[in-house]
């Protein structure tokens, strides 16, 4: 199935929706108590998403996607963490070392946003703003000390991110956390999709679009660290707990490594996507 989190233009409070086929199906409209965003249905458990399952398979209310918006598809994180240089061709790129261990740092909840929305920030802090295609994992149930062939079972589906980050003051700073953390920079969605959806994450064809230029295409299968390896590793220090999202890295075709440079403008469209999950927009103000 896929989730998504949708606005309309009577009311700008995000609903939870199944999305299927340009059709979305309100999933609070299913039975009484049914749960209002993605995070209290991945906290209900398997009973819950069966539930929710059986009830849209004969339901009738559903509503046609034009005419409605998208708020970040992952919901109330526990936390949001996000994985570095787990592309050899992006770690090369940006002239930094793939570690034998993985660069793991924490995205502020702020960043969240949706699909189709404006990120801004101001000309002061950055002229040098980046796109990053990436895919993100959510985990379904408590993690700790997971093996690493038991790992996919404790995902709960799939999404597509876009870590957007600030060039210049991500090699200005120590730790990645600020440079990735502005209000809107980390664009997910538009669906959620569930894990029994994608059979194998390590064979995604993911890439990106900048005004209409193609600038990363790849495929999942080119991680230096897989999913299963990633949540097996993460699970070892503190346990993720339902809901955690986690962001797996991006591939190479940055536009800071590019000759000349590619950076999101003013007035920039970004798009970036995963075959089988989707496709995510974002479009670009400078301030100042």
């Amino acid at each position: 199935m896929r989730f998504a989190h949708v606005t309309s233009a009577a009311s700008d409070d995000p609903r939870l929706a199944v999305v299927d086929d340009g059709r979305a199906l309100p999933v609070a409209a299913l039975f009484d108590g049914a749960p209002d965003d993605l995070q209290t249905l991945i906290e209900g458990g398997s009973d819950l998403l069966q539930r929710v399952r059986d009830a849209a398979a004969g339901a009738t209310e559903w509503m046609p996607l034009d005419g409605l918006g998208f708020a970040t598809a992952v919901n109330r994180p526990p936390v949001v963490l996000a994985v570095g240089l787990n592309y050899a061709a992006h770690s090369s790129e940006l002239g930094l070392k793939a570690d034998k261990a993985p660069t793991v740092f924490v995205l502020w909840p702020g960043s969240l946003t949706g699909h189709d929305a404006t990120t801004s920030w101001p000309r002061s802090l950055s002229e040098s703003v980046d796109y990053e295609a990436e895919l993100g994992v959510v985990i379904g149930s408590p993690a700790k000390d997971v093996a690493e062939a038991d790992a996919l079972s404790y995902v709960w589906g799939y999404t597509v991110v876009n870590d957007i980050t600030a060039r210049d003051i991500q090699f200005s700073e120590a730790q990645w956390s600020r440079c990735k953390s502005f209000d809107g920079f980390t664009p997910t969605g538009p669906v959620v999709v569930t894990a029994d959806e994608i059979d194998d994450p390590q064979d995604l064809h993911i890439w990106a679009v900048v005004d209409g230029q193609t600038v990363q295409d790849a495929t999942t299968g080119q991680m230096i660290r897989s999913v299963a390896t990633l949540v097996s590793h993460l699970s070892q220090s503190a346990t993720l707990l339902p809901g955690t999202l986690i962001s797996t890295g991006s591939p190479g075709g940055a536009g800071y490594s590019r000759d000349p440079q590619i950076f999101l403008r003013d007035r920039s469209t970004v798009t970036v996507g995963i075959d089988g999950i989707g496709s995510l927009t974002t479009h670009c103000r400078i301030l100042g």
